[in-house]
């Protein structure tokens, strides 16, 4: 192969992560268009591929070692216009037009979305937390907000009308989304979640089985998403709490963490059982 034709083989490469980006802006844009058309099933639908595109292309650009300055700006970009702009206009159209207090709360999701994404880009730039807090997120990521701020419509669309769409409900729901974005709670990157050896084969058989899900009932998989994601916060706080007072395991692996804590649950109990022998000892401290 010609030098010439490499270094055009290396540019088309390098163009890949950048142009997953702009087609999730595309999807987020379009899905604007299909809620104003009074299609909120198709507007949720290109609401997730945009963040399945989000969640993509900064992995395509560190397999192809494509990042750039210029492409971690137009991702921010993309995460603003896509689950902060289209997302508040998509649920605004189809669930909060006629409410009167609709539209302060869109504009509430929207502007969290904004700032917590300028606090990501200073605290990225910043380069000063611990090497332990890169593997989680402060406050909720965006497409994760999205998809918790759709998570009403998504059930309107699956179930019908119900206490789901109650405009109240609706509203106190995104106004908690938006509490969850601009929070300092740490949530775990994906990508850093790690599972033992020996569940590999069944984390591929499951992924395999949610794959097929999200052709066969794609809201219905939306759903469970979210709410797992959810459910995994608690989790999240507690193991940035423990690597927070653990700053010898900064530097382990995953596999070793697990080991070290392990270790410390099973040595807790012999020193209370040791405080309690030494209570009940005649002169001991009470």
């Amino acid at each position: 192969m010609s030098t010439h034709r490499r270094a055009r083989r290396a540019v088309g490469l390098h163009v890949l992560p950048t142009s997953m980006t702009v087609l999730g802006i595309c999807a987020g844009l379009t899905s604007i268009k299909f809620a104003l058309d009074g299609r909120p099933h198709i507007a949720v639908v290109l609401l997730a591929v945009a963040a399945a595109l989000d969640g993509l292309d900064g992995r395509v650009a560190r397999i192809l070692h494509a990042s750039s300055r210029m492409g971690k700006k137009i991702d921010s970009l993309a995460d603003t216009l896509n689950f902060g702009v289209a997302t508040a206009l998509v649920v605004y159209v189809s669930l909060l037009s006629t409410f009167p207090a609709g539209w302060m709360v869109t504009l509430l999701y929207a502007t969290c979305i904004a700032l917590r994404l300028a606090r990501f880009n200073a605290l990225f730039d910043d380069g000063t937390l611990p090497a332990y807090s890169r593997n989680f997120f402060v406050g909720m990521p965006a497409p994760a907000a999205a998809g918790m701020a759709i998570l009403p419509l998504v059930a309107k669309v699956q179930f019908g009308e119900g206490w789901w769409t109650s405009e109240w409900f609706f509203c106190a729901w995104l106004a908690a989304c938006s509490a969850l974005v601009i929070s300092e709670l740490p949530m775990r990157k994906i990508p850093n979640v790690s599972v033992a050896p020996s569940l590999a084969a069944v984390l591929l058989a499951v992924l395999a089985i949610v794959v097929a899900a999200a052709f066969l009932f794609p809201y219905i998989v939306i759903m469970v998403v979210n709410v797992a994601y959810l459910l995994h916060i608690p989790f999240s706080v507690r193991n940035h709490r423990w690597l927070a007072a653990h700053p010898e395991a900064w530097a382990d692996k995953p596999k070793q963490r697990r080991v070290a804590r392990r270790a410390i649950r099973h040595a807790q109990p012999n020193r209370k059982s040791m405080v309690r022998l030494r209570l009940r000892r005649p002169g001991g401290t009470t």
